[in-house]
C-alpha cells in the first residue's frame, strides 16, 4: 500500500513546476500580453491547465489503464504539435500587432492550446509515474493531482506576466501592440527552433530510425 500523502505532494508540486517551461511559457504570453485585465490573465492560465490536465488525464489514463505503449515516431508528432501549434500562435499575434486595439482572444483559445500542450507531455509525465508507481489508483491520483498542480502553476505564471504588462499598457502609449508583438516574435522562434529539433534527419520524426526522449 503506497503512502498517499508523498504522492499528492510530489504530483502537484511536480505539477506547478511544470507549468514553467519554457514552450508554456511562451504560449500562454501570447495570450495574457493581449490583456489589459488581471483577473482575466489569471483566467487564461487556469483555463490553459484546465485543457493541459484533461488531456493529461485522458491519454495519461489510456495508457495507464489499457497499458499502451507511444513508438517514437508518435510522441516525436506530438512533440512537434507543439512546435507547429507555438508558431501558429506567433504569427496570430505578430498580425494583431499590426492592429491599434486588437480584439481580446476568445476563451477557448487557451483551453484548446492547453490541450495540445497536454496530449505533448501525456506521456512522458506517466512515464515517471510508472517508474515509481505500479497500481493504477495512485498512478491515476498522482495524475489528477500533477494537473491540478499544473493549473495552479498556470494561474500564477500568467498573472506574473500580466502584472507588469498591464502596468506598461496603462502608463506607456502602443505598449500593448509591442508587447504583443514581442510574444508573437518570440513564440515563433521558439517554435521554429523545436520543430528543427524534432524533425532533425539523423533521428527525427522524418528519419527511418526516430529517437524520442520524452520530457
Amino acid at each position: 500500500m503506497y503512502n498517499a500523502l508523498p504522492i499528492a505532494v510530489l504530483g502537484f508540486l511536480l505539477g506547478v513546476r511544470h507549468a514553467v517551461d519554457p514552450d508554456h511559457v511562451v504560449a500562454v504570453s501570447t495570450i495574457a500580453t493581449r490583456t489589459a485585465s488581471f483577473r482575466r490573465a489569471a483566467g487564461v492560465g487556469a483555463l490553459w491547465g484546465v485543457g493541459h490536465t484533461l488531456t493529461i488525464l485522458t491519454v495519461g489514463g489510456a495508457i495507464i489503464l489499457l497499458r499502451l505503449t507511444i513508438s517514437p515516431r508518435v510522441g516525436l508528432a506530438m512533440e512537434l504539435s507543439v512546435a507547429l501549434m507555438l508558431i501558429l500562435l506567433g504569427f496570430q499575434n505578430l498580425a494583431s500587432a499590426r492592429n491599434a486595439n486588437p480584439p481580446a482572444p476568445s476563451a477557448a483559445r487557451p483551453f484548446v492550446v492547453g490541450m495540445v500542450h497536454g496530449m505533448a507531455g501525456s506521456a512522458a509525465v506517466v512515464l515517471l509515474v510508472l517508474s515509481t508507481v505500479r497500481d493504477p489508483f495512485w498512478a491515476l491520483l498522482y495524475l489528477m493531482l500533477f494537473g491540478l498542480g499544473t493549473v495552479l502553476g498556470m494561474i500564477i505564471v500568467t498573472a506574473t506576466i500580466s502584472l507588469p504588462a498591464s502596468l506598461a499598457m496603462a502608463r506607456v502609449k502602443n505598449a500593448r501592440r509591442w508587447l504583443t508583438l514581442a510574444s508573437g516574435v518570440a513564440s515563433v522562434i521558439l517554435g521554429v527552433l523545436l520543430a528543427s529539433d524534432l524533425t532533425d534527419r539523423g533521428s527525427g520524426l522524418f528519419s527511418i530510425a526516430p529517437v524520442w526522449t520524452p520530457r
